[in-house]
């Protein structure tokens, strides 16, 4: 089963030798947006709340992977993107800046039950607007991208209905 793509959605080049980075802004029927504590022996932003997402692999397109990040931190399968949220270049302290783009996506799966990655993450929670001030976590207070990007992805999912 082939994954849906709202139309105006164009994938960028990923072999034009950017380092990128594909993010998934999960929701729920209710709106909410799934986020997880990354594991606090991680290197980047250890112990801190985050989206689904990781690195694009050599030969891999943007849209491969978003749906092999989403099945290997989740264990869910993506079925649809709906929307582009947000476009970011970040560096993590090693002076390689990452291009970053977070995507509003609907998934396949038991929802209550996530098989999160081990050694990775350790707990997950779905965020609606009561919840966002809890992503300000271990971070620098000017680093709170993770719950922009959720706030994004819950007004998104909110213009949706």
């Amino acid at each position: 089963m082939s994954v849906r793509v709202a139309e105006g959605i164009e994938f960028p080049d990923t072999a034009d030798g950017h380092r990128w980075v594909a993010a998934a802004a999960i929701i729920d029927e209710r709106g909410n947006v799934f986020a997880q504590r990354r594991s606090a022996t991680r290197k980047v932003f250890p112990h801190c709340w985050d989206v689904v997402g990781g690195h694009v692999e050599e030969g891999e397109g943007m849209l491969d992977a978003l749906t092999r990040e989403v099945h290997e931190e989740t264990g869910w399968r993506l079925s649809e993107v709906i929307a582009e949220l947000h476009r970011l270049d970040w560096d993590p302290g090693d002076g390689a800046v990452r291009r970053e783009i977070d995507y509003l996506v609907r998934v396949e799966g038991d929802l209550n039950r996530p098989t999160l990655e081990v050694g990775k993450h350790t707990e997950f929670m779905w965020v609606d607007e009561s919840k966002v001030p809890l992503l300000h976590d271990a971070r620098d207070p000017g680093d709170y991208f993770i719950a922009d990007i959720v706030q994004k992805g819950l007004d998104a999912a909110r213009a949706l209905t």
